[in-house]
This record gives C-alpha cells, sequence and structure tokens, in this order.
C-alpha cells in the first residue's frame, strides 16, 4: 500500500482537540460555580455530598481507567493477537458484580471516603499508614505516566510538541479538579466518555469502508487468524488466552474496582447502596462497549494493512504507534477527524488524571491530616482539600516530565505499576472482610509477602521478556510494501525494529526464566493469592483473631444481621443530606455513635430524629 502516507494535522483538528478541553474546563468551573459554600464540606468535595445519580457515577467509574494507555494499547493488541481479547468484557463482568454484591456493601455502610479508613478499622493504623503511602507512590506514578503517554505518543505520529501537550493536559485536569471536586470529575467522565466512543465509532465505520465492507473485513481477519475466540489454552505464558482473560483479567479488575480508592470514592457519593450497584452494571456496560470498539478498530486495523504491517515493515517503531497512524493514513483527506481521535486518546487520560489526583487528596486528608485537623473548620478543609489536589496535579505533571527518562514502554510501566501495588492491596483487604481470624500479624506478612512476590515478577518479566512465539503473537506481513512506506519516525531499515519494542530473547524452557514469561494478567492474581495464604497460615501460627472481638460492620459475613431500612418517614429528610444505609448497633447502642473511630454524621442524624 504504497499510497499509505499519513498528513499531518490541520487548523481543524487542533480546533475540534481544543473544543474538547475547554468544554473540560467548563463543566469544572460551572461545578465551582454553583456550589453553596455555606453548606460545602470536605466531604462533599471527595464524595460529591453522597447524592450523585447512577448512571453519570457509572460512567465515570467506566472512563476512570480508560486512559490514552487502554485508548492506543487495546486496538494494538487486538491487531497483534486477534479477537479472543475481547473476553477480557467477561473478566470485567466478574469483576463488577464480584464489587456490587462483596466489596460495595461494606464500604458504603460504614460511610467512609477513604478505603485505608477500613484497613485501620480492621488492623489498626499502621496498617491504614501502609495502605495510603503505597497508594499514594503507585498512583502518582501511574498518573505521570498516563499523562506523558499520549504526549509521547502523539509527538511521534502526529509533530504535536510533546511538552506543550504534557502541560496542557495536566494543567486543565489539575485546575477543574482543583474547583470542582467529585462532581466535576464525574460529569467531566462522562463528556469524555462519550467523546471516547465517538472517536472509535468514526473509526471503525471509515475504516471498514475502506477495506471493503464488514464481510470483507471478516473474511481477511478469518484467513489472518483473527478471529479465535476457540482459544481456551491453559498455557499461563501466553499473553491472552480464555483463562487468562477471563480469570486473570478478573483479577486485576477486582483489584482496580473492589479496593482502589479512586473507584470505591466513586460508587460511595451514590444516593443509595442499590444506586451505587446500578453504577457499576452501568459502568459494567460501558467498559464492554469501550473494549469491543477499541479491539473492532484493532481487528479492522489489521484488515486494512493485510499486505503491509507498519510495525513489521519498520514504518513505525513501536506497537502503541498503530492507532495513531492507521488514523492519521485514512482520515488524510478529512481534516478534523484526525483532531476527534486526538481527543478521544486525551479524554481518557484527562478522566484518568482527575481521578487519581482527587483519590490522591481524598486519601491524604482523610488518612493522615485529618486526626490532626479536629479543631480546623470545615471552609478551612476544603481549602486545603483544594491544595492537595493542585500539588497532586503539579507532582504528576513533574512525574510525567521525569517519565521520558523511563526505557519501559508505555503499557509495560503502567501495568508494572498497578501490578505491584493493586494485587496485594486486595489480598489484605480480602482478609480483613472475609477470613475473621486474621490478625495485624498476619496481614502485615501477607502484605510484605505480596508485594515482593509482586515486585518480583513485575523486574523478572522487564529484565527478561518473552519471546514473541511464547506470547502468542500472531503473524503479519509486509509483502505489499514498498520502499517509500519506511519514511515515517525515521530512516532506519526494517532490520533494526523488530515487531515489539522490546528486546527480544530466544524462546525458553524451564527455569525461572520461563516462569518471568508468566502473563502479565497473572500478576496480580500471584500476589493476592500469596497475600491470603500467608495471612492466614501466620494468623493461625500466632492466636488468630476472635470474631468477637472485630467491630460489626468490618466482616461481609455479618452484614445481613447488622443492616437495617431507615423508617420511611424519615428516609427523605436523611437522603438529602447523606444517603447511606444505617449499621443496627447505631440504632441501638445509645453509648456510642460512631462506626469504629470515625464519626457517622447520618447516626447522629437518625438517632436525632427519634
Amino acid at each position: 500500500m504504497d499510497e499509505h502516507q499519513p498528513a499531518g494535522f490541520f487548523l481543524a483538528d487542533y480546533a475540534v482537540f481544543s473544543a474538547m478541553l475547554l468544554v473540560s474546563m467548563g463543566i469544572g468551573l460551572f461545578q465551582a460555580l454553583k456550589k453553596r459554600p455555606g453548606k460545602a464540606t470536605a466531604d462533599d468535595f471527595f464524595t460529591g455530598g453522597r447524592s450523585m445519580p447512577a448512571v453519570p457515577v457509572g460512567l465515570s467509574l467506566c472512563a476512570s481507567f480508560m486512559s490514552a494507555v487502554q485508548v492506543l494499547g487495546v486496538p494494538s493488541e487486538a491487531s497483534r493477537y486477534g479477537s479472543k481479547f475481547l473476553y477480557m468484557c467477561l473478566g470485567q463482568s466478574i469483576s463488577s458484580l464480584l464489587t456490587a454484591y462483596l466489596f460495595l456493601p461494606v464500604f458504603f455502610r460504614l460511610g467512609i471516603t477513604s478505603t485505608n479508613q477500613y484497613l485501620k478499622l480492621r488492623f489498626g493504623r499502621g496498617m491504614q499508614l501502609l495502605g495510603s503511602i503505597q497508594f499514594l507512590v503507585a498512583t502518582l506514578l501511574y498518573t505521570g505516566i498516563v499523562i506523558y503517554a499520549p504526549a509521547l505518543i502523539l509527538n511521534q505520529a502526529t509533530g504535536l510538541n510533546m511538552w506543550v501537550s504534557l502541560f496542557s493536559t495536566g494543567i486543565i485536569c489539575t485546575l477543574y479538579t482543583t474547583l470542582g471536586g467529585m462532581k466535576a470529575v464525574i460529569w467531566t467522565d462522562v463528556f469524555q466518555i462519550l467523546v471516547m466512543l465517538a472517536g472509535f465509532v468514526a473509526i471503525f465505520i471509515h475504516g471498514t469502508v475502506l477495506v471493503g465492507g464488514p464481510a470483507m473485513v471478516l473474511e481477511i481477519a478469518q484467513n489472518g487468524s483473527r478471529i479465535n475466540f476457540y482459544d481456551f489454552s491453559v498455557d499461563p505464558r501466553q499473553r491472552y488466552s480464555f483463562w487468562s482473560l477471563s480469570v486473570g483479567g478478573a483479577s486485576v479488575w477486582l483489584s482496580m474496582y473492589g479496593v482502589n480508592q479512586a473507584q470505591v470514592q466513586r460508587y460511595i457519593s451514590c444516593r443509595t447502596e442499590k444506586d451505587a450497584q446500578w453504577a457499576l452494571f452501568v459502568n459494567q456496560v460501558g467498559l464492554c462497549l469501550i473494549v469491543s470498539s477499541a479491539a473492532t478498530c484493532g481487528i479492522v486495523m489489521f484488515a486494512y494493512y493485510i499486505s503491509c504491517d507498519p510495525l513489521k515493515s519498520g514504518i513505525i517503531s513501536a506497537p502503541d504507534l498503530y492507532m495513531p497512524y492507521f488514523v492519521l493514513d485514512i482520515f488524510r483527506n478529512y481534516p478534523g477527524f484526525p483532531g476527534l481521535f486526538l481527543a478521544c486518546a486525551y479524554s481518557g487520560t484527562l478522566s484518568t488524571a482527575s481521578t487519581s489526583i482527587n483519590a490522591m487528596a481524598a486519601v491524604t486528608m482523610e488518612d493522615l491530616l485529618k486526626p490532626r485537623l479536629r479543631l480546623v473548620t470545615q471552609k478551612k478543609l476544603i481549602l486545603i482539600s483544594k491544595g492537595l489536589s493542585f500539588l497532586y496535579g503539579v507532582s504528576c505533571i513533574t512525574v510525567a516530565a521525569l517519565s521520558s527518562l523511563l526505557d519501559w514502554g508505555v503499557l509495560q510501566a503502567s501495568f508494572t505499576v498497578m501490578g505491584v501495588v493493586s494485587g496485594p492491596i486486595l489480598g489484605v483487604f480480602i482478609l480483613g472482610m472475609f477470613v475473621p481470624a486474621t490478625n495485624r500479624r498476619g496481614a502485615f506478612s501477607g502484605f510484605l509477602v505480596g508485594f515482593c512476590v509482586s515486585l518480583w515478577l513485575a523486574v523478572g518479566s522487564t529484565l527478561y521478556p518473552p519471546s514473541e512465539e511464547t506470547m502468542g503473537v500472531l503473524p503479519s506481513y509486509t509483502s505489499g510494501c514498498g520502499p517509500s512506506n519506511v519514511t515515517l519516525n525515521n530512516s532506519s531499515s526494517s532490520q533494526e525494529h523488530p515487531s515489539i519494542s522490546t528486546v527480544h530473547y530466544p524462546d525458553r524452557q524451564g527455569g525461572l526464566l520461563d516462569f518471568y514469561s508468566l502473563s502479565y494478567l497473572y500478576f496480580g492474581a500471584m500476589a493476592t493469592s500469596s497475600v491470603v495464604l500467608v495471612g492466614v497460615i501466620v494468623s493461625y501460627a500466632t492466636g488468630p483473631t476472635q470474631r468477637i472481638h472485630i467491630k460489626d460492620g468490618l466482616l461481609w459475613w455479618d452484614l445481613n444481621k447488622t443492616q437495617i431500612e431507615v423508617p420511611s418517614e424519615h428516609r427523605l429528610n436523611v437522603l438529602k443530606d447523606l444517603p447511606q444505609l444505617v449499621p443496627l448497633r447505631d440504632m441501638h447502642k445509645e453509648e456510642t455513635t460512631n462506626v469504629g473511630n470515625i464519626e457517622s454524621p447520618l447516626t447522629l442524624k437518625v438517632m436525632n430524629s427519634f
């Protein structure tokens, strides 16, 4: 396909992109201006007053981890590994169900703002601080990579100045998150998820037309082994299979949605527990739409480049550049559409970054500062909260700038950071909620072992990456390439650009080197399993915790015993300010008006209403 020479960006493309950024900024300003400062609290800033509808919260949950890394990475993975990537939707569905019925009820009924407050109630202040610090460090690193990724990739593909895009993205995201709080984040996410879907739909339709229609795309994909839903291989080294995507994928997404502060903070902002569960289900529909759209675009991209794979021929130097190159190629005569794709990629980045900034500020306030600020007024707490959001926004931009020093690929870096932190944390929460015998020593020991396991796997797989054959990369072709194609990013010969952007090693068998070839989707599951196993063994060896010593509401098994419904005549009054279910102990124990060590304004309101 010698004619595939992408053009650059036009004025119309930058106009579309700028309009998206301005709308995002406008939503933040609107949410900030329409608030009534006299009634605002720090809790409102982080949870939206716990009065958000289910649909926008669900779309916000969906947008939170759909960053530019996924917008650019999923089509590339589907193009190289086939349509079996869609089994990721099954893993996501399993995680959503487990989150809705196992983890959400515990967090919602406790009325907490930070998930690490649960760790304090169950295992003490030390575990809370450990969880908080690990979350802050990992989220800061991940968010920096997320901001840096599209700036780097789009700079290589379009010539857009990397530093201009990096700082504009970071500054705008920081400003609307700081000004508007959680409500601004959620409503901006709703807009951004629609932009992402519009971008994918436009790419899919136009790409399909250029290939020759849906039937032609399916025929080419079938002949190229890309229609491979039948892959039920149990080899854990294979990057994607039914089992790695459904089982391993469920573990990865459960750690992100079940106990991750950025997500929990969203669904506890809903009016009721039922609304929060519906928000998770809306989120699942959105996730499947995004992943399906992105993966389908990857299949269309493979069909379009069936005779001249841009990566294998050396036209592009990394898999992450597939999508930008494809968009610039097929829309080279349609100014404005490449700008829509740019807006699509940056929508994901803005959503993820704003989520992380607000979550980091919430954790810092609730876990680290609030215990020392008991006498500070709500007005000052809100100012401190906004200051924290601004500080973390600047920090993320700084990390994004420093990310240029890393020699990792974008996907590898983001998965490595999230894999190291999410698996161990999930294991600790599982021990706390579902294994009553777990004591502090067991939780700390399990956490330490799980963290070491995940870090070991991450470092080992980075130093000794598996071969293409081991990962299951499908064949691609360059028979239709002409010499003029190898011109986009540099003039080196195709021999200098292997099919993936990491160093290649020959296929190995046995030993630790073979163990490092384990699919990255299993990293979190390995860490979580290690935490639970070690935690249970150490707890029983050092003296298990007696169930009577665990406060009500901290075990999932006790939820049905402690939940009651607020009487109908009081429900509307309660829901106006701080909607959540009331633990039974707070209705009948006159000597206490708190959940553990955390005051519950709802409890006081209900007690006073009788």
